[in-house]
């Protein structure tokens, strides 16, 4: 926390309301530890607005199902977008009509940032949680969050820079997961709660959407085929998001690759990746909590090309991979799109499976590690608090 503050406008009354609206699980679980913390703020606040079971468990009337906003892909948005309007504009006018004292958008950046926009200039004061990737693509963004946000949460260090040059308000709080999991995390008690014995052990996660496997089984399967091939000792772990993508792996496993043995996990993708001694998997959040784990990794990533060829239009960075955004340089490899093949992925798992890089590697990701224990969902209630009392925020 440095120096630097920003003045808020002040709030009349002593009730406190705010209203929070999460999208999706994730923001949930955020929403609920921020609701907790903001109770030490404010002990008499009440909540109101949009989340899950875990926020609703801490104290928040939620107006609509929140499942109802995890809405993913053009066509289903296209097939709620008449329903998804009507609940923004009625939600704006409850917020705008109880007079809240703030609200909250957590992630879910398409539906909040324009609820915000819209009670932001009807004198709400507005607080997104978790930063829109305008670092990263679709840069032009900013200027409408400008508009819509009176103080954005960040959970990375490197979010902020983009804030700071359009004078938005903002703090980095780090990410939650960076408080889960210990410094040092074991990989022997990993390895006995699953019952996988001694041995070198590959993590192969392909993603947990559909779609993700139907580009990626192939190539992980087959280098992962050759590489238990070279090593006698070799198993392969793969944690199944659900049951569709447990059925999908099987499926793909019995078809192509039937004398291949492939452990199949219900869940539990943390446990497994902590048991490994390297980490095949697809670009996502799943790379952040592969390097506070400790482990090995190599990063891959494969879409339609058609899809890549818009992506490629509007992505602004080189780099996908958290632990390489965060790092500042190229500290996992990353095999995308046409380099996403079984002979590199072959190539780079080996490399990785040596004890010296392995070392290094992990020194690196502990370092990272404690850039991000920044004070959580505390920091993030202070900072909130302080904008409700119109005192100046340290950012």
């Amino acid at each position: 926390m440095t120096n630097s503050t920003y003045q808020c406008g002040s709030i009349e009354g002593s009730n406190v309301l705010i209203y929070l609206v999460a999208g999706e699980a994730s923001g949930d679980i955020l929403g609920d530890r921020l609701i907790r913390e903001l109770l030490k703020e404010f002990p008499d606040a009440s909540f109101k607005g949009i989340g899950g079971p875990l926020m609703i468990a801490s104290g928040l009337e939620s107006v609509y199902p929140m499942e109802r906003l995890s809405v993913m892909g053009i066509i289903p948005i296209i097939k709620r977008l008449v329903e998804l309007l009507g609940v923004r504009r009625r939600l704006a006018h409850q917020i705008v009509e109880n007079k809240a004292s703030c609200l909250i958008g957590i992630d879910a950046p398409v539906f909040n940032t324009q609820l915000e926009f819209m009670v932001k200039r009807q004198g709400i004061k507005t607080v997104h949680y978790v930063s829109p990737s305008v670092w990263a693509w679709r840069e032009n963004r900013i200027y409408k969050i400008v508009k819509s946000v009176s103080l954005m949460i960040c959970l990375f260090p490197f979010e902020l820079d983009i804030y700071k040059k359009h004078n938005l308000p903002a703090i980095s709080i780090g990410h939650p997961l960076a408080e889960e999991i210990p410094l040092d995390p074991s990989k022997e008690e990993a390895r006995t709660a699953l019952g996988i014995d001694k041995g070198k052990v590959l993590a192969i996660l392909p993603g947990s959407r559909g779609s993700e496997m139907n580009f990626l089984l192939a190539p992980f399967l087959s280098a992962a085929q050759d590489l238990n091939n070279c090593y006698e000792d070799m198993q392969l772990v793969m944690p199944c998001a659900n049951s569709s993508r447990r059925k999908q792996a099987k499926d793909f496993i019995d078809m192509n690759h039937p004398e291949l043995n492939v452990k199949l996990i219900d869940g539990r993708s943390r446990d497994v990746m902590q048991a490994s001694d390297v980490v095949l998997l697809a670009s996502g959040t799943a790379t952040l909590e592969a390097m506070l784990l400790k482990r090995p990794m190599l990063v891959c990533y494969k879409v339609s090309s058609f899809s890549y060829w818009i992506y490629s239009k509007l992505l602004k960075i080189r780099s996908f991979s958290l632990p390489n955004l965060l790092a500042n340089k190229k500290l996992v490899t990353e095999l995308i799109q046409t380099d996403c093949t079984a002979d590199k992925i072959l190539i780079e798992l080996k490399k990785l499976l040596h004890q010296e890089q392995q070392d290094k590697l992990i020194s690196e990701y502990k370092e990272l590690h404690k850039s991000l224990l920044l004070g959580g969902s505390k920091k993030a209630a202070i900072a909130i608090a302080s904008l409700i009392k119109g005192k100046n925020i340290d950012l």
